[in-house]
Order: structure tokens, then sequence, then C-alpha cells
């Protein structure tokens, strides 16, 4: 059977911890929608708060299908896309935003006034077989592109936005807090940008080492004594509860510090009193603008960014409970997890 044709799995979360795997015929893409075929999708940590019950209500609607990290292959579109789309392996942006406001106008989509919509949940993810989604949220890839691989690229993404906002110049001295999936995708794209330093700082040794072979120059861990500052850019993704305010410490007077990670409730506040006495610029991210997409695709097709090594662990659809697990348990050898609907992502 084509893929037209033959029944469409996905993995529906009906409400907290609560999942089952349905089949049912795949949904025909209609006016400027394409169909994709899901080969990968990835699971971080947002999807484990949906699936616990912790994300935040406005930011999640069930029932739902999970899955905002994917990449795949266009096998159908509808009236007014294309033709030339189907065949080609593609990613897409999550936000659904609506292309007319004034923050959309200004090229800033993550920041859509016109309400909350995101692949994943309030919208079917990639937690499927197949995804229907606006075409024009796409980004085809090229033709010999690791789809596994390329499942990362919404992090990516994000990571891009960081890089982009922190506007680092060449022979800057530059710092990344965390070594997760974030913190090492930062790292490559920040290495691009040819820093005289570009230091890691995460308690976890092994995976600040692993940022090492990616571009960093040096990295930080709590056997240290003292948390180095002076840098012109500070890239914060951990997320911890006291990271943002340390890495406004670390910035240099007149330096710029961006915000990635989320923190859970009750995490430490920056000292304004730091913030006006040293002038620091501070900016944060949520999500990833079109720009921020496109950054994040050509750092892939060049080569400049390589996120296969991030992957740590596969399963199929039916593990979803087992792959979901894994995910923010705690477990330091435990990186990106992957679900692959098609059992195979390769290029």
């Amino acid at each position: 059977m084509t893929a037209r044709s033959r029944p469409s799995r996905a993995v529906v979360l009906d409400g907290p911890g609560q999942h089952r795997l349905v089949t049912r015929p795949p949904r025909e893409p209609g006016a400027d929608e394409a169909r994709v075929t899901v080969s990968a999708a990835g699971i971080c940590g947002s999807d484990r708060e949906v699936y616990d019950g912790t994300r935040p209500a406005g930011y999640v609607r069930y029932p739902v299908t999970p899955g905002h990290e994917w990449s795949g292959t266009v096998d159908a579109v509808g009236p007014g896309v294309d033709p030339a789309l189907v065949g080609r392996k593609v990613v897409g942006e999550g936000f659904r935003n609506c292309r007319t406001c004034d923050r959309c106008r200004a090229g800033d989509t993550s920041l859509c006034t016109a309400g909350y919509s995101e692949t994943g949940f309030t919208e079917p993810g990639g937690f499927a077989d197949t995804l229907v989604l606006p075409a024009r949220l796409l980004h085809p890839l090229r033709g010999d592109a690791d789809l596994r691989a390329a499942a990362l690229l919404e992090p990516a993404a994000v990571a891009a936005s960081a890089a982009l906002m922190g506007n680092a110049l060449p022979g800057e001295r530059v710092a990344v807090v965390g070594a997760g999936t974030l913190g090492l995708l930062a790292v490559q794209l920040l290495a691009a940008a040819s820093p005289s330093e570009l230091v890691v700082v995460d308690p976890r040794t092994a995976r600040a080492e692993q940022a090492l072979t990616m571009g960093a120059t040096r990295i930080h861990t709590p056997a240290d004594d003292r948390l180095p500052s002076g840098f012109d850019l500070v890239v914060e993704t951990a997320g911890a509860r006291g990271s943002a305010a340390a890495s406004a410490l670390m910035a240099r007077r007149g330096g710029r510090v961006v915000l990635v990670g989320l923190p859970a409730p009750g995490a430490q506040g920056i000292d304004p009193i730091h913030l006006a006495m040293s002038q620091i610029t501070v900016r944060s991210v949520f999500g990833a603008p079109s720009a921020a997409w496109t950054h994040a695709v050509r750092a892939f097709d060049a080569g400049l960014l390589d996120p296969a090594p991030l992957i740590t662990h596969t399963f199929p659809l039916e593990e979803f409970a087992t792959a979901v697990a894994l995910v923010g348990g705690g477990d330091a050898s435990v990186g990106k997890v992957l679900l692959e609907p098609g059992g195979s992502a390769g290029p």
C-alpha cells in the first residue's frame, strides 16, 4: 500500500498520564496543507510536562498527539501547494502564526499576538506515522539529509534564535550555561562565529566534556572554585534554579545575556541592582521565529551543525511510555530520545 492509503498510527494523550496508540486512515491535506510521513520525532522536557500534566494550561489542549520535534518526507499536498514538494525531506515550524499581526509582520513570528497554537501541544504532532500541517511552515532539506539527525532541528532553531539574539562577533568571549540538547546545539552554532573563547558550564562532567568535541574551548564544573566571568555573551540553556542569576554575573559590564532554559517556579531572579550598574542587556527566547529556523537549516545543510551525536536512545511508537520516562529522569547518560514511527530514519 502507498503512504496515502495505509493506516496511520498516532500516540494520543487524553490527559496527564493517559495515553493510547490509535490507528486510523491518514488525513488528506486540505488547501495550502501538506502531509508528511514522519521519520523521527524527538522527546523533550516539554513533552514530559504534557505527559505529567505540569505544562501550563494555556499551552496544551487535550486530547493531543505530542511531538513538536520531527522530520520526515512529504507524501501528499493539498490544493494551492506546489506538487514538487512531494518526495522532499522536510522539517517544520511549530508555531501556527497568523502572518498578519504586527509581530508577525515584523518577523517575530514566535511572538504572534493571535493566540498560542503549536504543533504537538494544541495541534496534532509528530508522534505519529503521518502529520498534516500548513505547507508554509515546512523547511525543505537536502536530498541526502539524515532525517534522524534532522529531528533535532526544532531545538536547533531555538538555539539559533539565541545565537542570533546574542549577535556573537568573531573574537568575543562566549559562555554557554548548560550542556543539554539546547546547550550543545548552541555550542555548535556559536563556534561557527569564531569566538576567542567558548566556555561551557555544567555540573555533569561527561556532558560538559562532550561540548569539547563540538567547538567548546574549555569547560567549567562545580569542582572549579569560582564561576568564570567577563564574557561578552552568555547563553543560558540549563533552566536550573539559579542559572539565570549566575549567567548575569558571568557577563562583563555592558555584556549580553540570552535566557533560553525554562526554569520551574521559584527560580532565583536576577539582581536588578547588578543589571543597572553593569548595564547588561538581557533577552529571552521562547520557541523560534522563521528566521531562526532558516539559520538552523542552512547550518545543518552546510555541515556546520551536526545533531546526530546528541541522540542516545530510539524507540518505536509502541514504546512511547518507556521513551518518555527516560526524559527528565535524572540519568546523565540519557541525551536526546527519539521515536521512529517508520523504524528507520537514515539518509
